[in-house]
Formats: structure tokens, sequence, C-alpha cells
């Protein structure tokens, strides 16, 4: 296969990734008031990409994922100034999103690769978390309904991170046990 060809298939691969994602991204299991909603996988395919062709098409993929978030579902608090919308679009959008890329580098210590996959989309699942998590104490913290910013931003995001978190584990774990294929480049 010439390198020509190969990339382009990887380019078609994200690209349908992508796509997955985001219709995956609109059907939504439930819904918070400020844009927190536990999705059907909506990250799985983004760490597919990871396991299949590595850390930088993962993180690229993860990427062009989050600026089509951002067109797509934008929301920012009133009046929010430079400095706090920038936080906002690199810690809800950008890294949190780009990020699950990572997902190959974490499960490269374990030898087995079910073990690995487990791991791995753990891990970049709960790195999503983190972001979302600096975002809810440093950005949204006026939201906080009486509650310490990072008490609020604990119980926010974790109520649809945590559930989002095992779902998404569980189906990539599955999906290699079903189809290890799928987690292989070819």
């Amino acid at each position: 296969m010439s390198k020509t060809y190969s990339k382009t298939r990887i380019l078609v691969e994200c690209a349908l990734m992508i796509a997955l994602g985001t219709v995956l991204a609109n059907i939504k299991i439930y819904e918070l008031a400020n844009g927190g909603s536990v999705t059907l996988f909506s990250m799985l395919p983004f760490i597919l990409i990871s396991f299949r062709h590595g850390v930088k098409w993962g993180l690229f993929t993860g990427f062009v994922n989050s600026l089509l978030q951002m067109l797509l579902g934008f929301y920012a608090p009133p009046a929010p100034g430079l400095l706090p919308l920038v936080g906002m679009i690199l810690l809800d959008y950008v890294l949190a999103f780009s990020l699950l890329g990572l997902a190959c580098v974490f499960a490269k210590p374990f030898s087995n690769r079910l073990v690995g996959v487990g791991v791995g989309t753990f891990a970049v699942c709960l790195i999503r978390f983190l972001c979302s998590f600096l975002s809810g104490v440093l950005i949204w913290g006026n939201l906080s309904e009486g509650l310490p910013a990072w008490t609020y931003s604990l119980l926010y995001n974790g109520s649809y991170m945590l559930p989002e978190t095992i779902l998404t584990t569980v189906a990539a774990v599955l999906l290699v046990k079903a189809a290890p294929q799928l987690f292989r480049a070819e």
C-alpha cells in the first residue's frame, strides 16, 4: 500500500469518526441545564482513532472534533471577559476533546489488550472530566448556587461525566472483545 493511499485512508477514517461522534453527541440520554449531557458513546470514535492510528491522529481528530463541537453548541456565560472566554474554549472544548487522542498512550504499558483499552479509555475520560471540573471551578463558579465553586463543579460535572465514563469504558472493552480488529491499523 502506498504512503499516499495510507494517509488518505486514515484521513477518511478520521473524518468518518468525527461525523459518527457528532451524530452520537446528539443522541442524549440526559442533558443538564448548562450543557453537560450523557450521550450515546460520543467519545468512543475518537478513542478508537487513537488506538488504530496513534497519538498524532488521535489528537488531530479530537482537535477537529473540538472545533466542530464549539461551532455546533458553544455556550458562554454572560459577559465572561476575554481571559475566562479563552479558558473556557481551551478547557471545555479544545483540551477536553483533543486529549481523548491520548488513549493509546495509557494503554501501552499493558500487555493484555483488553485491560489496556479499558485503562486507556478510562484515563482519557477522566482527563476530560478534569478539564470540565477545572472549567467549572475557574470559569463557571458564579453558577454555584451558594456552594463552593469546587463542590458545585465536582457535583455538576460528575453527574454527567461519571455515567459517560462508565458507558464509554464498558463499550470500548466490549468492542475490543467482540471486534479486536477495529483497534488495529490495517
